[in-house]
């Protein structure tokens, strides 16, 4: 693995993401959750997984200045498998927990809404939020079901059009996180409500929780490349091209300058 670091406890595993000091998510990265989680949810001796970052960073999002270089062929295959992980992640019938260590905007919040709890970093420099708008990438259907699963339909309509990146405490407050706690306790208070999970019979928590989850999954659009067809198709709108452009260059003299 070369963007995650997995570490094995009694009954489940730890997956930290490890792609640099921010997590940015590329392909590679989509495809290797895809493939551990795959194996996670068929190996019987795995009850479960905590999803976790760096500190500071449980990732901030897509990986525009690699994305930005994708042929029409690589973005193609970037939303899809993207758009895949999501509804996969939705759909993972075991106890699945993030452990936010710091920002968690953009992608970083589409994985962290797909699990059943979200501890996160106390601070009011930390922020989680489907930011789409804000950053000109068109936001799929499936995406927006899963804020008005945990928010309701009036916030999770006001935030997603506002492209609102949400602090910390708003975050709890909007029901979007669970709990926070200082940055170094964060994993640990994941792991205490895993350890919980893991004393129910694994066989009624899987069936009650793919019960508590029916409506969602049952409004998704469970075709990946469909619903992210629209993101694909702007992407390469050249009024959005050109926005993304200059964002990526001043992001790239940002870290020349920070050498």
């Amino acid at each position: 693995m070369n963007t995650l670091q997995l570490i094995q406890k009694q009954d489940y595993t730890i997956v930290q993401m490890n792609r640099g000091k921010v997590n940015a998510i590329n392909y590679e990265m989509v495809q290797e959750l895809r493939q551990v989680f795959r194996v996670i949810e068929n190996d019987r001796n795995v009850k479960g997984v905590i999803l976790t970052g760096q500190p500071h960073y449980f990732s901030a999002g897509l990986d525009l200045i690699e994305l930005f270089a994708y042929d029409k062929a690589q973005i193609n295959d970037f939303f899809g498998a993207f758009g895949t992980l999501y509804l996969e992640l939705v759909q993972f019938r075991k106890p699945f927990i993030s452990a936010i260590t710091g920002h968690a905007p953009a992608g970083g919040c589409v994985l962290a809404v797909t699990s059943d709890n979200r501890f996160m970093a106390d601070g009011d420099q930390y922020s989680i939020g489907l930011n789409e708008v804000a950053v000109n990438i068109q936001i799929s259907q499936n995406l927006t079901e899963a804020y008005t699963f945990w928010m309701g339909e009036g916030l999770a309509n006001r935030y997603i059009l506002e492209g609102k990146l949400l602090s910390a405490r708003e975050a709890v407050s909007a029901g979007l996180v669970d709990e926070l706690a200082p940055l170094d306790q964060v994993l640990e208070q994941a792991e205490v409500k895993m350890e919980h999970y893991m004393k129910a019979d694994q066989e009624i928590w899987h069936n009650t929780k793919k019960k508590l989850r029916k409506h969602w999954i049952n409004k998704l659009d469970l075709n990946a490349q469909d619903s992210f067809k629209e993101a694909v198709t702007l992407w390469w709108k050249p009024e959005i091209r050109s926005k993304m452009e200059a964002y990526v260059q001043s992001f790239s003299n940002t870290k020349k300058n920070s050498k």
